[in-house]
């Protein structure tokens, strides 16, 4: 049987795991909130935990409610898209040919096979997306690993529901959302070195904070940025 904490009219859920510490997550678009637990710990130790994280749990459920949503995509012509923090409208090209991508002054060229549905259209899109991200990454890995003193085992770029990128300690493996090739290069650019100070200190405690404050002092900023922006209309799953 699942189980949860109730903190009010909030509903907190518990997943055991083989942690050393409990991890706390909300997540979009209602602000579900999740804790992932060792398995030694007792509700009501995790009750206090939750407890002492209340007043940012409800900041983030505020502002999930508050973010404003892209609208659902059709891939037609003239339809607005946005490539590193800059909107271009959609012009469809069909061809018998293979498909490509192109930037071109304020357009976003898109060439498709005749014929092609919108569901083809968003994978192609979605594929050069992963790859103009993968190629901002290798710059900036050489940059800031060097910087950090941390080397990532290997880097996962992927469609991302819950988060912007995660960082898994144990194994060295991050994982960054294709979503943040449409935000600004600089928003990128502190999600990674998000990620990559896990690799120093796992979780979010004061000398995580402090890496942050050390190698990227304007990282609240760029936060509430980032969080600002409008994100990806979804089906999510619940």
């Amino acid at each position: 049987m699942a189980e949860h904490i109730e903190l009010g009219d909030i509903r907190v859920e518990v997943q055991r795991k083989n942690n050393k510490h409990a991890h706390l997550y909300v997540y979009p678009p209602e602000g579900r909130v999740h804790i992932s637990a060792p398995m030694h710990m007792g509700l009501d130790a995790l009750r206090a935990f939750a407890i002492s994280r209340l007043s940012w749990i409800k900041a983030q459920q505020r502002q999930m409610c508050a973010q404003s949503r892209e609208p659902e995509r059709e891939y037609l012509n003239r339809e607005s898209h946005q490539v590193w923090g800059r909107r271009y409208l959609l012009e469809v090209i069909e061809v018998d040919a293979a498909p490509a991508v192109e930037l071109k002054h304020s357009t976003l060229v898109l060439q498709i096979r005749t014929g092609s549905d919108d569901v083809r259209r968003q994978e192609v899109l979605e594929c050069w997306y992963r790859e103009l991200l993968r190629a901002k990454l290798a710059e900036l890995l050489d940059k800031w690993q060097s910087l950090m003193g941390v080397k990532a085992q290997r880097i996962f770029v992927q469609r991302m529901k819950t988060r912007w990128g995660s960082c898994n300690p144990t194994t060295g493996n991050i994982r960054l959302n294709t979503e943040l090739a449409k935000k600004p290069p600089e928003c990128l650019e502190y999600i990674l070195v998000h990620e990559l100070a896990h690799l120093i200190e796992p979780t979010h405690n004061a000398r995580f904070l402090a890496l942050l404050d050390r190698f990227i002092p304007h990282w609240r900023q760029l936060k509430d940025e980032l969080n600002r922006l409008p994100v990806r209309h979804e089906k999510w799953d619940h």
